[in-house]
């Protein structure tokens, strides 16, 4: 008498009869299903051994089961997505969930690139620049009046341009006896440093820092030869065409300071009534 060939699990003698290897252990056809097979997500029924299985993500489907949660079309062999687990083919997720482009209003479909500025959605080949039609892509862009524009076009049709170098400026700029300039080429016309964010003045339309100002027009103080500014409500002395800051403004003998004191001269000197009298 040959060796009996039993079921793993039932014992029940195989002959005769289908079965299923698992781990090179034989399995009636029942057995099998009971201990091995899986259970559908829809109609909670075993996925039989000789039903195809359809897997997503740890889930299981019998393949008339495996439809949209919109509208009941079959998902086997066609591209799908999912919102909070349940399966959607494609056309009823965007119509759903899927942002509508800026441009066309269509919607973005999953899967195709996106571009987004400000809440607002493009298709790639929408998102272009107003003037030129190119697409923008990744490129630098500046958004006027809810449309975009490449940077060469945003400069060429709205950039005001440099009064000393003639080109576009595109950040910051100054504006000086209304005419704008870059930061960089605003500059002294003695020393050339930028006079942007600093104090400085003009002379027959050509804007000079202050030092280089008070170098060449200032007057100079009688008593310590630097220049007197004048600028800024500072004040000085000026008598017989000479002038003095305030600071400067001292008996040439005793010191005291003679600003809003009578004076005497004495030559070059200028001396308080005090030591006056030895003249």
């Amino acid at each position: 008498m040959g060796e009996r060939y039993d079921c793993t699990e039932c014992q029940e003698s195989l002959y005769g009869h289908k079965y299923i290897l698992k781990e090179e252990k034989p399995y009636c056809i029942k057995c099998y299903e009971t201990l091995f097979s899986n259970t559908c997500e829809v109609c909670q029924k075993l996925i039989s051994c000789t039903s195809k299985d359809l897997s997503y993500k740890d889930r299981h489907w019998h393949s008339d089961c495996f439809l949209c949660n919109k509208c009941s079309r079959s998902l086997v062999d066609r591209p799908f997505a999912t919102k909070n687990e349940a399966l959607m083919c494609i056309e009823c997720y965007s119509n759903e969930y899927s942002a509508k482009c800026h441009a066309c209003l269509k919607n973005i479909m999953p899967g195709s690139k996106k571009m987004e500025h400000k809440g607002n959605s493009w298709h790639e080949s929408c998102f272009t620049c107003n003037r030129c039609q190119q697409p923008i892509g990744t490129r630098s862009f500046v958004q006027k009046d809810a449309n975009n524009y490449c940077l060469p076009c945003y400069e060429k049709q709205f950039a005001l341009q440099c009064v000393h170098c003639k080109k576009p400026i595109t950040t910051g700029g100054v504006n000086y006896h209304d005419q704008p300039w870059h930061k960089e080429c605003f500059v002294c016309i003695g020393c050339k440093q930028q006079l942007a964010g600093q104090r400085f003045t003009s002379r027959d339309d050509f804007a000079y820092c202050l030092d280089c100002f008070c170098n060449l027009f200032a007057k100079k103080c009688a008593y310590c030869t630097t220049p007197i500014s004048g600028l800024g409500g500072s004040k000085y002395i000026s008598f017989d065409q000479r002038q003095w800051h305030n600071d400067c403004f001292n008996c040439k003998r005793c010191c005291v300071s003679l600003v809003g004191r009578g004076f005497l001269t004495c030559k070059d000197d200028i001396l308080c009534p005090d030591c006056g009298k030895d003249i």
